[in-house]
């Protein structure tokens, strides 16, 4: 299994990069827009339907993308789309989350793919808008979800059960604890300060989503900060309640050893429009 996820790893990463540092940004634009058809596949498949059905979901989300992208919506300024995606994040995530795995088999098919493909076509504009600002922006948008996990997971090792005796969303994810999602964010935090030092020790040409939010004040960039890993948190748990609704333990099988698209993505889908809203507002 160790083998399938490095080798899968190195396959996205030599496709991935390229894409990321070629002058023109429509490359990394077409990269992402394959992904993200494959994640809507993947979410409606996940919601019942049959293979016409999730291609047809596929392909709506594709053709919005595209639609966007051919009206000039890429370059565009979308704050009151950043608005108001970010804002949805909060709102329904918390009510997912609050209300536990049960009450999404209440909701009707069509709400949660018409959902879910708007979730998803707001992050493929967002991370696409993050490249063109800048390579250095969008490294600092990514970077953060990945580090959120990786200090979560070890923090979570070392001293999970140690201050808190209850798990974090014990029926939704059982293996999460408290200590993971504090270390989780004690690693953004450390994370946004040197990447902020970084930015002035080499007088990058575009700054960072932390530069920018620490221009502001550097109590903002904290707060922030703050508020991003907890997001991350909860496009993690939010998926998994998915998927624990739907009965399966991966999105897909599209990348061996990782699961789906959407098991990759599931913290940068609220993370993205957030950091967006907050990087240009």
């Amino acid at each position: 299994m160790l083998k399938q996820r490095i080798i899968t790893a190195l396959l996205l990463l030599a496709v991935l990069l390229p894409a990321v540092f070629y002058p023109v940004p429509e490359v990394f634009a077409l990269v992402a827009l394959i992904l993200i058809g494959a994640a809507a596949w993947e979410w409606a498949r996940m919601n019942q339907c049959g293979q016409a059905s999730s291609l047809v979901t596929g392909g709506v989300c594709v053709f919005m993308c595209a639609a966007s992208w051919l009206g000039g919506g890429l370059y565009a300024p979308l704050k009151i789309l950043w608005i108001f995606a970010g804002s949805a994040w909060v709102v329904l995530g918390a009510w997912l989350l609050y209300r536990g795995v049960a009450v999404w088999t209440h909701v009707p098919r069509v709400v949660r793919l018409v959902g879910g493909i708007f979730a998803l076509w707001v992050a493929w504009i967002a991370v696409v808008q993050a490249r063109i600002m800048g390579i250095n922006f969008l490294f600092s948008v990514l970077v953060l979800v990945w580090v959120a996990d990786i200090f979560a997971y070890f923090a979570g090792r070392a001293l999970g059960g140690r201050f808190f005796t209850r798990k974090l969303a014990p029926t939704i994810s059982p293996g999460k604890t408290w200590e993971g999602a504090i270390g989780g964010m004690a690693g953004v935090v450390a994370c946004a300060f040197l990447w902020r030092y970084l930015d002035s020790a080499y007088a990058v040409d575009v700054a960072s989503l932390y530069t920018r939010l620490g221009d502001n004040h550097i109590t903002f960039m904290v707060l922030a900060s703050l508020f991003l890993a907890t997001m991350s948190v909860v496009g993690d748990l939010v998926e998994s309640l998915f998927k624990r609704s739907a009965g399966v333990k991966d999105s897909s099988g599209l990348l061996p050893g990782h699961g789906g698209v959407l098991d990759r993505v599931d913290a940068l889908l609220p993370i993205l429009p957030l950091a967006m809203m907050l990087g240009t507002l």
